[in-house]
C-alpha cells in the first residue's frame, strides 16, 4: 500500500500513537513516510499538534497538515465557530495522492471517528479515502464497548466498498479486565478483519529512542513489524 487512512471508533482511543507507531515501523523497514493530518483542532497555532507529535515519536517522517481550528471540536463545526474555510475529502484526497508521489508510505490521520464530518456538506474522511482508493485502518479501544463502535465503523466502510486493513487496539492496559481479553477474540470477528496490533497503556510516554525500538513489537507483520496475534491472545486468553 503506499496510502494508508487511520481512523479511530471514536475519539481518544489512540489513534495518533497508533499512527507513529505505524510510521516508525515502516521506517525501521526501509520506508520513506510522510504523516498528512488532514485537519487539526483544539490546538492554538504555536503549539504542535498531531502530525508533530507522530514525528517526534517516529522520528525521520514528514510532516503536513491542512487545517486547524482552535476549538476542540468536530473539524466542520471548529471551521464554522472560527469563520474559516473548511477542509474537503477532495483536498484531503489531493494532497495524500501528490504526497504518494514522493515517499513511500503516506499515513493520513483522521479526526475522532470514520463519519466526523469536515464540512458543511457532510463530507467526511470516509469520502477521502473512497476518493483515494486506500485502505483503512481502524484504532480500538480495548474495553467495554468497542465491539460496538468497531462493527460500526466496519459495516460503514463495508457499506462504502472501503477495504478495512485491520485493527489495531490503541492502548492494552497493563492489567486487562475480562472484557477486554474477550475482545481479543470477538474484535475480528465483528470487524471481519485482522487484529494487526496492540500498543501498551503509556507508549506515547516512553522516550522516542525506546518508542521506536519497540514499535515493531506492537505491530503485525502486515504492517511491517514482528507481533503475532495468536500468541498475544493465547497470552491474554481468560
Amino acid at each position: 500500500m503506499s496510502v494508508l487512512v487511520i481512523t479511530g471508533t471514536g475519539t481518544e482511543v489512540g489513534k495518533t500513537v497508533v499512527t507513529a507507531a505505524v510510521a516508525a515501523t515502516a521506517v525501521a523497514a526501509g520506508r520513506s513516510v510522510a504523516v498528512l493530518k488532514a485537519a487539526q483542532t483544539g490546538v492554538r497555532p504555536d503549539e504542535p499538534g498531531d502530525a508533530q507529535e507522530v514525528a517526534r515519536l517516529a522520528g525521520a517522517v514528514a510532516t503536513a497538515e491542512l487545517a486547524r481550528y482552535p476549538d476542540p471540536l468536530a473539524p466542520a463545526t471548529a471551521a464554522r465557530r472560527a469563520g474559516r474555510t473548511p477542509v474537503r475529502p477532495a483536498e484531503v484526497a489531493e494532497a495524500a495522492a501528490e504526497l504518494a508521489t514522493e515517499y513511500d508510505l503516506v499515513l493520513v490521520e483522521g479526526a475522532g471517528g470514520l463519519l466526523v464530518r469536515f464540512d458543511a456538506a457532510g463530507g467526511t474522511l470516509a469520502d477521502a479515502a473512497g476518493l483515494l482508493g486506500a485502505p483503512v485502518l481502524v484504532v480500538a479501544s480495548a474495553g467495554l464497548g468497542t465491539l460496538n463502535t468497531t462493527e460500526l465503523t466496519a459495516r460503514e466502510l463495508a457499506a462504502r466498498g472501503l477495504e478495512l486493513a485491520g485493527v489495531v487496539i490503541g492502548s492494552w492496559p497493563d492489567s486487562p479486565d475480562l472484557a477486554s481479553r474477550c475482545n481479543l477474540a470477538d474484535l475480528p470477528e465483528v470487524s471481519g478483519a485482522p487484529l494487526l496490533g496492540a500498543l501498551p497503556a503509556g507508549a506515547a510516554s516512553l522516550p522516542p529512542a525506546d518508542f521506536l525500538t519497540a514499535a515493531p513489537s506492537w505491530l503485525a507483520p502486515r504492517l511491517d513489524g514482528v507481533w503475532d496475534a495468536a500468541e498475544f491472545a493465547r497470552r491474554e486468553a481468560p
